[in-house]
C-alpha cells in the first residue's frame, strides 16, 4: 500500500495528551484518579508515549517460533511412550517426561521416540550421574541435543533437603559431567516456585538471577544451553515484560562470567491463581497466561490443564490444554511475528522498570552472601511469605478477583466427589535442612470451607 494514510492529522504530543486527561477529569487530580501502583512497586500511567524520556527499546530476542509442549509422567513405561507418540502425532512438539528416579529404562523410552526431530525434556526428580550420562550416550548416537531439568537448588529451596546428603556432592556431581557430555544441556533453573510461592515479579527475577549465579560461581566451562523455567501469571502485559527482563538480566550477568551459551526459556501457567471450584475458568486464565509467555518470548510451552489441581493426568484434560496452544500458534498466528511486543511503550516501560528494580534486589542478595546463605537463613522464605500474604489479603477482601471463587461463585457448584487429587497444602513434617518455600494457591481456605459445607 503506498499511500500512507493519516498524514493529514499532526502528531500529538505528551504534554498536550496530559492537559487533554486533565481537562476531561474536571479538577479530579490524575495521579490519585488514573495512576496505580503494582505490588513491585512500579506506577503505572494511563497512557505511554514515545517522547517520554523514560521509554527505552529493548527486545525480547525470540528468534523462532515457540514449541509447544506435553507433560507425560513416567509410569507405566509402554504407556508413557504411547502417550508421547500419540502427543506428537495431534500437535505436541515437544515432550517433557517427569522421572522419579533411575530405575526407568531410559534406552527403551527414548529408543521409541523420534527424538532427532522433537524436543525431549527429562524432569528428573534425582540425581544421578551415570543416569546422565547414559541419557547423554543416546543423545549422542542420535545426534541431537537434550534437556535434562536438574536444579539441586530449588530442590532445597522445595523441599528442604538436597538429592544428596552434603552440598558439595550435589555440585560436584553436576560438574564431573562437564567433561565428556557435550549433547545434554543439564544446568537448569526452576524459578517457578517462586512465583508459586507468591513472590511479587521482582523478587522472581532477582531470585532467578541470584539462583543462576550460584551455578555461575560453582560449575565451570560449561557451553551448552541453561534453561530456566518460569511460571507466568495472569497479568497480562507484567508478564510479557517479566520474561523479557528475565532475558535482558541473564545475558549482563552470563557476560560476566564469559558464558556465550544459549538461554532456554519454558513458560508454564501458574498454579496460584487457579481454581477448584468454576475450573472452567482456569481455561480462561492459561489462554492469556500462555499469551503472555509467547509474546514475552518463551522458547517452549507448556500448558497447564484445566482440572491439573483435581485429576490424574487424563486424555481430555491434555488435548484441551494442548488445543489451546495449537490455536494460539495455527489459528492465531501466535508463531509468524517475531519479537511482537517490540516498540510497544508501556511494556518496553515495564521491562526496563521491573530489570532495574530486580538488579538492586540481586545486587542487595550478593551483597548480603547470595541466595544459598539467605536461604538458609530463612530471609528468601520470609520475603517470599510477606509478598504471598499481601496478595491473599486482597483475595480474602474481594479488591484481587477470582471469578466462579471470590466473585459470581456459583453455589450449586459441589466439588467433594469429583477430587482423585489432594488440591491443598501437603503437610509432610520431617527433618529439613531448611524451612522449604510453600507453594500454595490464593482459593485453598475458601475452597476447604465450601468443601467442608457441601458434606454438611
Amino acid at each position: 500500500m503506498k499511500e500512507k494514510l493519516f498524514n493529514e492529522f499532526s502528531a500529538v504530543s505528551s504534554k498536550q495528551w496530559k492537559q487533554q486527561i486533565q481537562y476531561e477529569l474536571k479538577g479530579a487530580d490524575y495521579n490519585e484518579t488514573l495512576v496505580w501502583e503494582s505490588p513491585e512497586g512500579i506506577k503505572v500511567k494511563p497512557f505511554y508515549h514515545r517522547d517520554e524520556d523514560n521509554i527505552i527499546k529493548t527486545s525480547s530476542n525470540q528468534n523462532h517460533a515457540f514449541k509447544i509442549v506435553q507433560n507425560i509422567f513416567v509410569f507405566d513405561l509402554e504407556k508413557s511412550i504411547k502417550k508421547a507418540n500419540n502427543s506428537l502425532s495431534r500437535g505436541a512438539e515437544s515432550i517433557r517426561f517427569t522421572i522419579e528416579n533411575d530405575s526407568v529404562d531410559i534406552q527403551k523410552l527414548l529408543g521409541e521416540i523420534d527424538i532427532k526431530n522433537h524436543t525431549v525434556y527429562l524432569n528428573l526428580k534425582f540425581l544421578s550421574a551415570e543416569f546422565l550420562k547414559k541419557v547423554n550416550q543416546i543423545a549422542k548416537e542420535k545426534d541431537t541435543l537434550m534437556y535434562c531439568l536438574i536444579d539441586p537448588i530449588h530442590q532445597l529451596a522445595f523441599d528442604g533437603n538436597w538429592y544428596k546428603a552434603e552440598e558439595k556432592d550435589n555440585f560436584e556431581s553436576l560438574s564431573s559431567l562437564i567433561t565428556g557430555c557435550q549433547n545434554i544441556s543439564f544446568i537448569n533453573i526452576n524459578s517457578s516456585l517462586y512465583q508459586n510461592a507468591g513472590a511479587n515479579m521482582v523478587q522472581q527475577l532477582a531470585y532467578t538471577l541470584a539462583h543462576a549465579n550460584e551455578y555461575f560461581n560453582t560449575i565451570e566451562n560449561y557451553t551448552q544451553p541453561i534453561t530456566i523455567e518460569v511460571a507466568v501469571g495472569t497479568n497480562y502485559f507484567f508478564e510479557i515484560a517479566k520474561i523479557r527482563a528475565l532475558r535482558q538480566l541473564f545475558k549482563t550477568l552470563a557476560s560476566e562470567y564469559n558464558f556465550t551459551g544459549e538461554l532456554h526459556i519454558i513458560a508454564t501457567p501458574t498454579r496460584r491463581n487457579k481454581t477448584l471450584y468454576d475450573y472452567n475458568v482456569n481455561m480462561l486464565r492459561t489462554t492469556t497466561e500462555c499469551m503472555s509467555a509467547i509474546l514475552g518470548g518463551a522458547d517452549a510451552v507448556a500448558n497447564l490443564a484445566y482440572d491439573a489441581l483435581y485429576h490424574k493426568d487424563n486424555e481430555f484434560g491434555d488435548r484441551i490444554s494442548r488445543n489451546q496452544l495449537l490455536v494460539l500458534k495455527h489459528e492465531s498466528y501466535f508463531d509468524i511475528v517475531q519479537n511482537a511486543s517490540d516498540g510497544a511503550y508501556y511494556i518496553e516501560n515495564l521491562t526496563s522498570q521491573l530489570a532495574e528494580k530486580a538488579l538492586i534486589l540481586f545486587k542487595d542478595i550478593e551483597a548480603n552472601g547470595g541466595l544459598l546463605k539467605q536461604l538458609k537463613e530463612g530471609t528468601i522464605q520470609k520475603k517470599i511469605q510477606e509478598s504471598a500474604q499481601k496478595e491473599q489479603e486482597l483475595f480474602d477482601s474481594g479488591k484481587e478477583i477470582l471469578l466462579g471463587t471470590n466473585k459470581y461463585p456459583n453455589k450449586n457448584d459441589h466439588m467433594s466427589g469429583d477430587l482423585e487429587l489432594y488440591p491443598f497444602v501437603k503437610i509432610n513434617p520431617r527433618k529439613t535442612l531448611i524451612t522449604p518455600v510453600i507453594e500454595k494457591r490464593l482459593a485453598e481456605k475458601m475452597e476447604q470451607e465450601r468443601l467442608a459445607s457441601e458434606n454438611q
